[in-house]
């Protein structure tokens, strides 16, 4: 396996292996096309279009009754995982609660300078989809990193859909997980149709008010195209990860933590080892060969790092890997430098920050506390990762008093002017004085 190493210098000679690496889209031309088309189907043809694309994309033969999951298979799923999974998922899922359960906004009011109240009001929504992908691995724990934030957020109705395989089925560990994370509705759909099924509506299920969770570059664009008839959380495709280390860093460990976000499968994952230690570079190269003998995906690796997406980059110091991670915006950013409290105060783009030696970053995919579904593609410069407050609207509350009013009457009577909206001044004016004397 060959993987790509450079230097980086801020501001010097541009380095085009590393601004390739950089301009990774996060979105597909193609994939676009291919979800409007899609999308419009659902949106005319409902659960009949549904169990077409689930036929031509999954090779699965649905009738519509058949889509959501049924009871009996709920039921042996539960007994299908094994004692060490169903312990891990309810520790997960108690993890995940806390967390989310203690960064949920609270309700809150101010006092206005003349006795009355602003505030905001958080309110859960009454029915959400989460999308919990397929592909080549089960993602049984993005079911947790949805659902369950959704659950500890107080939304009623959790509909999930996840892809089945050809015979219908479901993986267990995904529908046990679920379970656990409190999904009301389960449906066997994936893709662009489940993301449609969902924002749009059929006859058979309800359309949801928000969608949230990862996909790849087909699931991306249909939650793209669906904003406006549904709320979305973020864009949450192929998996990356930098990695900030300087000599303290042990190879071995930098090198595994680089294979374990490129291993997801898509070939389109991205993993970055920045440092300013001349001496690590070559060691993470040559851990990074030891590593691949002995995973059982080496293949999917090995497809990411053949499309570029593993590169190692010397800079002149801290200062500049900082730069360099503020630039790539990754999914996961890890530091595995001496002092990383120290470190973090620069960076400014990152969907989440894992520090020190002992915090891989799968403790945060797996079991932490905090959501997996992070923006990629560089949109942690404009979005943030899931949290509990994502399943929330925020409701601004104003009750005035009589003198709240009269104390600012003059500049709602302005901007009605200037405006040219003068129902606007006179429905504060007309408090004070009758119609005939305004």
């Amino acid at each position: 396996m060959r993987i790509k190493t450079t230097e980086w210098i801020p501001g010097g000679k541009r380095n085009a292996v590393v601004e390739r690496f950089l301009a990774r889209p996060a979105f597909s031309s193609d994939a676009e096309v291919a979800a409007q088309t899609v999308l419009a189907d659902i949106a005319e043809s409902g659960d009949a279009a549904v169990c077409a694309y689930a036929e031509k994309f999954d090779g699965v033969r649905l009738q519509a009754k058949d889509v959501r999951v049924p009871e009996a298979m709920l039921s042996a799923a539960s007994k299908q995982v094994d004692v060490a999974f169903r312990r891990a998922a309810r520790e997960a899922n108690r993890r995940i609660m806390r967390f989310s359960k203690a960064g949920k906004k609270q309700d809150w009011s101010m006092r206005t300078a003349q006795g009355g109240r602003l505030g905001e009001r958080f309110v859960p929504y009454e029915r959400v989809g989460v999308y919990v992908p397929g592909g080549t691995a089960p993602l049984a724990s993005s079911a947790l990193m949805t659902a369950s934030l959704a659950k500890a957020a107080g939304v009623p109705e959790i509909v999930a859909c996840t892809p089945c395989d050809k015979n219908g089925v479901v993986n267990p560990y995904v529908l046990y997980a679920l379970q656990v994370a409190g999904a009301t509705e389960i449906y066997r759909v994936g893709g662009i149709h489940a993301i449609g099924m969902m924002a749009f509506g059929t006859k058979r299920v309800a359309k949801v008010q928000k969608i949230v969770g990862p996909g790849g570059a087909y699931v991306t664009a249909a939650k793209r195209q669906v904003y406006g008839y549904v709320a979305l959380d973020l864009v949450a495709g192929p998996s990356e990860i930098a990695v900030l280390a300087d000599e303290t860093a042990d190879p071995m460990h930098v090198a595994m933590d680089l294979l374990s976000q490129a291993e997801h499968g898509t070939g389109d994952e991205k993993a970055l080892l920045v440092t300013p230690s001349a001496a690590l570079v070559p060691a993470v190269q040559k851990a990074l060969q030891d590593a691949l003998c002995v995973l059982q995906r080496r293949s999917l690796i090995e497809k990411v790092a053949a499309r570029g997406g593993i590169l190692l980059v010397s800079v002149p110091d801290m200062d500049a890997g900082i730069a360099l991670c503020n630039r790539f915006a990754p999914e996961h950013l890890e530091l595995m430098v001496q002092h990383p409290r120290t470190v973090l105060k620069g960076i400014r783009c990152a969907g989440a920050v894992f520090m020190g030696p002992w915090t891989p970053e799968s403790a945060g995919d797996f079991v932490a506390g905090p959501s997996h579904v992070l923006p990629t593609g560089g949109a942690a410069k404009m979005f943030s990762g899931l949290t509990v407050d994502d399943f929330l609207r925020r409701i601004s509350t104003v009750a005035f008093t009589r003198r709240d009013l009269a104390e600012t009457l003059h500049v709602i009577e302005a901007f009605g002017r200037v405006e040219g909206l003068d129902a606007h001044a006179l429905a504060g004016k007309i408090r004070f004085q009758s119609l005939d004397q305004v």
